[in-house]
């Protein structure tokens, strides 16, 4: 089974990278959790590819929110039928979940990253924004990946093989928090999450989607300096209101722990 997501890093999703108060930091105020000025209220196509504690819930939540959800695992449609049955979700295959959609989540563990089907977003919407949520565990999941090993960033070596521009977000972010931590923009004690991309019309759609389910965002740059919301990095796992993820991004260390090397 390529998607289990039983450790910790399918557990948690977020950060972002820029100075405090920079104009990189955004937190809507008047705004209610659920709604979003920017999007207009208006339903999207998201593709959701892995159903453990993030996709689960980021079905759930996306849902609840009234966008069409399509969502995929490794183990087949007729596995989701009770997370489809919860949502209204539509179960599909991994290629057909990318289909016709503006936003698609990869929320697999890394090493399956390369075995996901070639093409996946042939026929996702024009301008498709592909939200990476993956951390690299050598030691726990994924084996050792020498080009990260050598200091590749995690969602570079993610958009080589997907051959599709990236946005990582919830990557440090509890799962549970999905579900039980989105507050009204404005509200002192919201979460942040980071975002990084290259592309800047992506992380916008990404950021707004962010905003609507109740969360702050944090601009982190591009996917070059996104190692920065990588595992054992201070951002990672920080539940934190936008200065304070702002202020981890930048106090980062290239430097990779050794429980985090192979």
């Amino acid at each position: 089974m390529w998607w289990t997501t039983s450790s910790r890093s399918e557990q948690v999703t977020g950060a972002h990278r820029n100075r405090p108060g920079s104009p990189g930091v955004r937190h809507r105020h008047g705004d209610t959790a659920g709604t979003s000025p920017d999007l207009g209220g208006s339903s999207m196509k998201i593709g959701i590819i892995g159903a453990g504690n993030i996709g689960g819930n980021l079905t759930r939540r996306l849902t609840a929110l009234g966008h069409d959800v399509s969502v995929a695992n490794s183990r087949g449609p007729h596995t989701l039928a009770e997370l489809a049955a919860e949502t209204g979700a539509t179960p599909v295959t991994a290629a057909e979940a990318a289909r016709g959609a503006e936003v698609v989540v990869v929320t697999v563990p890394l090493k399956a990253v390369p075995d996901l089907p070639s093409g996946l977003f042939a026929e996702a919407a024009p301008g498709a924004a592909v939200i990476d949520t993956g951390n690299y565990y050598p030691k726990e999941r994924d084996g050792r990946i020498a080009a990260i090993e050598a200091g590749l960033p995690e969602s570079r070596w993610t958009e080589q093989h997907l051959g599709h521009p990236v946005v990582k977000a919830f990557n440090g972010t509890y799962a549970q928090d999905i579900l039980e931590r989105p507050l009204p923009a404005g509200h002192p004690e919201r979460i942040a999450v980071p975002v990084a991309g290259d592309d800047e019309a992506a992380k916008e759609t990404v950021r707004r989607l962010i905003d609507e389910l109740g969360f702050d965002t944090v601009d982190a740059g591009g996917i070059d300096e996104s190692w920065r919301q990588q595992p054992a990095t201070p951002v990672y796992g920080l539940r934190a209101g936008a200065e304070a993820v702002a202020k981890a991004l930048a106090e980062a260390s290239r430097e990779r722990p050794a429980a985090f090397t192979a």
